[in-house]
């Protein structure tokens, strides 16, 4: 079993940055796949990045290719999002999901995640 608790949202101008924590607990979060999605008002979850267990293999959608970085520290428990030149359409809660197989590839469809977290909110001003 895996909790997640997200830490880090908040509101910001277009432009500029936030980073996005998510710290997990239990025996096996060091060794499986992470990711981060994001649902804003009126859509559907939709992919950001993911990250396998060693950190060796990541992966971002279009939209965020260039601005966001997922990384992960297995000895804090830790999965961060960093994202930079935000902009309005960034605006959602995201939230960040985990594997429950262990050592296992990058993962980006949503029902391939098991475990998930309860999101934080993420606005950015124009």
């Amino acid at each position: 079993q895996v909790q997640l608790v997200e830490s880090g949202g908040g509101l910001v101008q277009a432009g500029g940055s936030l980073r996005l924590s998510c710290a997990g607990s239990g025996r096996t979060f060091r060794s499986v796949a992470m990711g981060w999605f994001r649902q804003a008002p009126g859509k559907e979850r939709e992919f950001v990045a993911a990250i396998n267990w060693r950190s060796d293999s990541t992966y971002y959608a279009d939209s965020v290719k260039g601005r966001f970085t997922i990384s992960r520290n297995n000895a804090k428990n830790t999965v961060y999002l960093q994202m930079n030149s935000l902009t309005p359409e960034d605006t959602a809660v995201y939230y960040c999901a985990a594997d429950r197989a262990l050592y296992g590839v990058v993962l980006t469809d949503i029902d391939e995640y098991d475990y998930w977290g309860q999101g934080t909110q993420v606005t950015v001003s124009s």
